[in-house]
């Protein structure tokens, strides 16, 4: 029987919010909090969550900082992902990054 090893997961870094399946308020919250700390925050999503990291930067926009606030990149791209069962293709998934800064 081979081992198989999984690869080593990297840090990211802190100012970094992956955005998932909680709400978009929680993300705004907690890049709200990075911002404060660091000045700059970095939102990613890829897949289904790219619309909820709009929302995310919306609602920071809006709601929290209104004039504070400056979009200072957004990079959209995809990524190759293996695939979820053996015998099938590798699949394509849009990703969005959207740099956000104290202005």
């Amino acid at each position: 029987m081979s081992e198989t090893t999984k690869p080593e997961a990297t840090k990211a870094p802190s100012n970094v919010i992956f955005i998932g399946k909680k709400s978009a308020l929680v993300y705004a919250v907690a890049a709200l909090m990075q911002i404060n700390n660091s000045n700059e925050v970095l939102i990613r999503a890829r897949g289904r969550a790219i619309s909820k990291a709009v929302d995310v930067v919306e609602i920071l926009k809006g709601r929290f900082l209104q004039e504070a606030l400056k979009i200072k990149d957004i990079k959209i791209g995809t990524e190759l992902l293996p695939p979820k069962q053996e015998g099938l293709r590798p699949r394509n998934v849009s990703t969005i990054e959207i740099t956000v800064a104290k202005s």
